[in-house]
């Protein structure tokens, strides 16, 4: 038996029937707000992704929005009745999620060809996340259903040059599969663009470079140092001869980091080659005409005398930093270079704890903020006025105001721009969602009115 088209309709809908042009007719338009604005008499029948973002304090979600949702999810079996798609391992109404952090350094000069198929397929497959695509490689870190994620990594691999990837693997938390479909958000993250658990959003983006390094004669695919394996690892900087550099931010490295390990005190990457100029006192190559000895171990400071170069073993959070940065050194006269290879993630979810060198928490780029052994979720939060990590003492600051300031970032703020934080966040606390009711998201699917594609006069917001 057929399925009747009223069971997929939304209620709405049938009212646009009288109306020749919608947007023309203000009536119209303030009975359809008031109709997605009511809370349902009854829990909607289908799966929860078709819930907007904006929830109130007991998690309920007054704004529906049917739009949303899209009905490549629903299969209807011949008997006619309407059933969701398989739930997954977790019990709710989708399958359970995975984030893969990923990334290839490869001589990629069409790069931009790439782009358009690539964020198709992941909107497609609902897969959220940032790709940056550069001459020099992909890079990346997505967030998806298992199978769903799988397809898109085995799309990057058909490339020959980007076969390979260096992966990482982490679990997702239901609070933040919860932010991954829509069904809630608890920070302004959450419903920005910068959240990568929002099931509707990928950005992928060209850049220059996959990693921000600011020197482009620094190339991995010709010459890099020694990968060592997360086991490994332990026995090469237990060793007082080997200098351990933390490649990655002084915010980063606040949280946590290796025993004995070096901070540059950085802000960026791109400072990185600076410090170390200064720390070992090198001349340029135009400078000195050359970096280093015949041996190749000793290179010509400042002061024109020879400076033994330590062996040096490298780490940051996924490898990239760390992999690019050994480059930058064989370059400049280092021969012992070593990096951990996949980062300290990779080293916190196979080295167990009992035998681990990592003190305190790994900062990571998305909504989780930090991860401990295992790659479970640690405890820090992120402070939405600079997007530095925060610990549970923190907060306990004067100088903390959520979603405006922390005590790393107040005293460097005006109170013009401590005002701008705190309207956006009342922005998301009356919507959901940053910048309005209309701010952030598109509908896919455009539904048609006459026969005429509402895309080309007038959509419905996602946001209501």
């Amino acid at each position: 038996m057929a399925v009747s088209l009223a069971v997929l309709s939304p209620p709405f809908l049938s009212f646009t029937k009288c109306s020749s042009r919608f947007s023309h007719c203000a009536a119209a338009a303030t009975a359809l707000f008031r109709t997605l604005s009511c809370t349902p008499l009854k829990p909607s029948p289908l799966p929860r992704p078709l819930h907007s973002m904006a929830t109130t304090a007991d998690n309920s979600s007054p704004l529906q929005n049917p739009l949303h949702f899209p009905t490549s999810a629903i299969k209807i079996p011949s008997g006619g009745a309407i059933k969701p798609v398989d739930s997954g391992s977790n019990g709710l109404d989708h399958p359970s999620l995975v984030v893969v952090s990923f990334y290839r350094f490869a001589d990629f000069p069409d790069h931009a060809s790439l782009r358009k198929p690539l964020k198709e397929l992941c909107e497609e497959l609902r897969v959220s996340g940032g790709i940056i695509l550069a001459p020099e490689g992909i890079n990346g870190s997505i967030c998806g259903a298992q199978e769903s994620v799988e397809k898109v990594l085995s799309f990057i691999q058909s490339d020959k040059r980007l076969k390979g990837l260096r992966m990482v693997e982490s679990p997702v938390t239901p609070e933040d599969e919860a932010i991954h479909h829509g069904h809630t958000s608890s920070s302004p993250v959450g419903a920005g663009e910068d959240a990568p658990f929002r099931w509707d959003h990928v950005r992928v983006k060209l850049k220059k470079e996959i990693v921000t390094f600011g020197d482009p004669s620094v190339m991995p695919t010709k010459m890099v140092g020694k990968y060592v394996k997360p086991r490994d690892w332990n026995a090469l900087i237990s060793d007082p001869e080997t200098m351990v550099i933390d490649v990655r931010n002084m915010y980063e490295i606040r949280i946590g980091k290796f025993k004995r390990a070096v901070d540059p005190c950085t802000n960026a990457f791109r400072e990185f080659p600076t410090w170390i100029d200064e720390q070992f006192e090198m001349k340029t190559s135009e400078e000195s005409g050359t970096a280093s000895t015949e041996d190749g171990n000793q290179v010509q400071s400042e002061n024109g005398k020879q400076k033994s170069l330590p062996r040096v073993a490298m780490y940051c959070t996924g490898g990239i930093r760390c992999e690019k940065a050994s480059s930058f050194l064989l370059s400049k006269g280092f021969k012992e270079v070593y990096h951990l290879e996949g980062g300290i993630l990779k080293y916190l979810e196979e080295v167990p704890k009992g035998e681990s060198l990592w003190e305190g928490e790994c900062f990571v780029f998305d909504k989780r903020v930090s991860v401990e052994h295992g790659l479970v979720p640690g405890t820090h939060k992120l402070c939405y006025g600079c997007k530095q990590p925060i610990s549970d003492e923190d907060m306990k600051s004067p100088e903390w105001e959520y979603g405006v300031s922390c005590p790393y970032c107040f005293s460097s703020k005006s109170e013009e721009e401590k005002e701008r934080a705190r309207a956006r966040q009342r922005q998301f606390e009356t919507w959901g969602v940053i910048g309005g009711p209309d701010k952030g998201r598109r509908n896919p699917n455009p539904v048609k009115f006459g026969g005429e594609d509402d895309s080309k006069s007038r959509r419905f917001s996602n946001s209501i």
